[in-house]
């Protein structure tokens, strides 16, 4: 798993703290054993044969396997016990609602590792495939069918822009229009930035993207620095639209919503401080609607 991961064996080594020639070895061993070579050398890196394709899905199982067998051997040792590696595609979350979250769920378990990571809900959703995360919030629809999805909030995306902009007055936009704009988005690799991209090739223009940022904060920011014209969730700048500090538009002809769900290995091992993170996560989004509406 760590040379297929690292494609060299002097980095997978690396990984698992032993030396090159001891790992090497142990592939030697591994490859006469399978009878079939696992790994193509290569001068540069070491690309994966097709019977290595094969058992590395069977190690990856194993691994989840074991880390489940160990989750599920902690809870002898009280409900205050747990490890949780959090994953989050969505950095305005990350920063305005997952620390009040954690703070709740260290209150209730103590003496649990709970570890965050970030990365766009592609790369997410394969560390949890991996094993390398157990839940993770992303955006929505996922693909993959080994993993389950808890859905956690929906908001329409629109297009953002300084309120000197020439149509800040308007309440709708074209996709040409829009187009036309020196564009500032969110980087490939999300479910949001997929479906923008394709509902311009749907409208047949090619759009002037000046930016590609990975904070929906940086995008919003730069709008408000008028550096641009943005995308974003409507509830999400609501705050900002009614302090004037930007304008929205509805976009012509887009149907386009951002929707945030937890995503976890599916028949893996839901543990005590998962299922109390869910429900934290659930209670959160509920108060953030109510506020949403308040202010409306």
């Amino acid at each position: 798993m760590a040379i297929s991961e690292a494609k060299t064996f002097t980095a997978g080594a690396r990984r698992v703290n032993v030396t090159q020639a001891a790992i090497s070895m142990q592939i030697r061993q591994l490859e006469e054993e399978v009878g079939l070579p696992l790994f193509t050398r290569t001068p540069r890196r070491v690309i994966m044969t097709e019977a290595g394709e094969y058992l590395l899905e069977r190690a990856r199982r194993i691994m989840r396997e074991h880390d489940s067998a160990l989750a599920e051997i902690a809870e002898v040792a009280g409900a205050e016990h747990g490890r949780l590696r959090i994953g989050s595609a969505s950095a305005m979350f990350a920063t305005r609602q997952l620390p009040m979250i954690l703070q709740k769920l260290k209150a209730k378990f103590q003496s649990a590792e709970i570890s965050v990571t970030s990365g766009t809900s592609q790369t997410l959703v394969e560390k949890i495939m991996h094993g390398e995360v157990d839940i993770a919030f992303v955006s929505l629809p996922v693909e993959s069918t080994n993993v389950t999805i808890d859905p956690l909030f929906s908001d329409e995306i629109v297009a953002i822009a300084h309120p000197k902009h020439p149509l800040a007055k308007d309440k709708f936009i074209s996709a040409a229009t829009l187009a036309g704009e020196h564009l500032i988005l969110g980087e490939k690799g999300g479910n949001t930035r997929r479906m923008i991209d394709e509902f311009f090739d749907a409208a047949n223009v090619r759009p002037n993207i000046m930016m590609e940022l990975s904070r929906q904060e940086a995008v919003n920011q730069m709008v408000e620095n008028n550096m641009g014209v943005g995308i974003a969730g409507a509830k999400t700048v609501a705050d900002e639209i009614r302090e004037g500090r930007l304008v929205s538009w509805l976009i012509e002809g887009a149907e386009i919503k951002w929707d945030l769900g937890l995503a976890r290995l599916r028949g893996g091992y839901y543990s005590p401080i998962s299922k109390e993170f869910v429900r934290l996560c659930r209670e959160s989004f509920v108060e953030r609607e109510k506020e949403f509406k308040a202010r409306k």
